[in-house]
């Protein structure tokens, strides 16, 4: 195999410093329609950088941002596909970060019961977790990926010229996915990146060691009933925020990485409270997110409803929240059992004792 493409379940992952160049030249468009998806953001910021690269295309561009990750977008992409007349024989490039992904690969999964669709990831976030896997999907009634489908790409081009174009804000949040897979899987890559003071300045490499992890996972339980649900650790608290905050204060909502980090705060000190985390691993995770993320303001009236937004999570089960715990760094538990009251504890210890740093 090339040493810069990896082989996934049926599809190739193009990665190191020519990705683009490397998938254009291997793909096969010849006989095929074209739609590349992006947002208003990587409309203007990335679009042209595959201007040298594309073949004949169509260009639909649609709303950024979560509050548009929704079925009303779809339909304006189905629409799209109609009005060119697609073929089952087409292919829809998603161009943008985790929410164009998502609702790219769901809307091309659905178009006729299923077109190609290729992920080429501009987001950290999308490039170390959304992008590879094969979950699609789009929100409902406010909670996260209520509706989707495991779907997935024909390719991945993971190409870190990309992350040239984001603000730090967002470099940050897509930080959390890659600090989730080390604490996960890896406690020496935890020390590693831990110790660093704050984020890196180089990625190709943390991301293939990201992608790697979330291969692991994903290959070895595709439809998420056993191992992968670790990758949902930080996430049922995380979706929890994320969720309240889009619903309540759209204005200054928390992006997916920002809440991550605090649910994953709240899961360890979870971890704890249930004596499978010792108090040192406990700090150095507690440690690590301040150094990167600031607090999530929370009032002390907001935290019964935030916890009730998990009462949606995925992972439940039986009317029970079911939740990622860890063992030690490196080392997890699955579908442990919550009830909203610890959830209500773990985000008012959050909201009380997060440390500034």
């Amino acid at each position: 195999m090339h040493r810069d493409r990896l082989q996934a379940d049926g599809y190739s992952i193009f990665k190191g410093l020519n990705a683009l160049e490397s998938f254009f030249e291997t793909f096969q468009f010849e006989g095929k329609q074209v739609l590349v998806l992006t947002d208003t953001n990587t409309s203007t910021h990335c679009y042209h950088k595959l201007a040298t690269f594309l073949p004949k295309h169509i260009h639909h561009t649609i709303a950024d941002g979560e509050a548009n990750k929704y079925l009303r977008t779809c339909e304006t992409v189905w629409n799209a596909l109609s009005e060119a007349h697609f073929s089952r024989q087409d292919i829809v490039i998603n161009l943008g970060g985790g929410m164009v992904c998502d609702l790219g690969g769901f809307s091309a999964s659905c178009y006729k019961r299923g077109i190609d669709f290729v992920h080429i990831p501009t987001s950290l976030l999308a490039m170390a977790d959304a992008s590879v896997g094969g979950k699609t999907g789009v929100n409902l009634q406010g909670f996260k990926n209520q509706v989707g489908a495991f779907s997935n790409p024909a390719a991945v081009v993971l190409d870190a010229r990309f992350l040239n174009t984001l603000p730090s804000r967002e470099l940050r949040s897509g930080y959390a996915e890659v600090l989730k897979h080390a604490l996960i899987a890896d406690k020496q890559r935890w020390e590693h990146l831990s110790a660093l003071n704050g984020i890196p300045s180089e990625w190709s490499e943390i991301i293939a060691d990201a992608v790697a992890t979330k291969l692991y996972f994903t290959e070895n339980d595709p439809k998420e009933k056993g191992i992968r649900k670790a990758l949902n650790f930080g996430h049922t608290i995380g979706h929890a925020l994320e969720s309240h905050f889009l619903d309540h204060h759209p204005e200054a909502h928390a992006l997916h990485g920002e809440a991550v980090a605090a649910g994953m705060w709240c899961e360890a000190w979870l971890s704890k409270e249930a004596g499978l985390l010792n108090l040192m691993e406990f700090e150095s995770i507690s440690n690590c997110l301040a150094k990167i993320y600031p607090k999530i303001n929370l009032s002390e009236p907001e935290v019964p409803a935030i916890a009730n937004w998990a009462k949606q999570d995925k992972k439940n089960a039986a009317n029970e929240i079911r939740c990622v715990l860890l063992n030690a760094i490196g080392d997890f538990v699955m579908d442990h059992p919550l009830s909203i009251a610890q959830v209500q504890a773990a985000l008012q210890q959050y909201r009380l004792h997060y440390p500034s740093i």
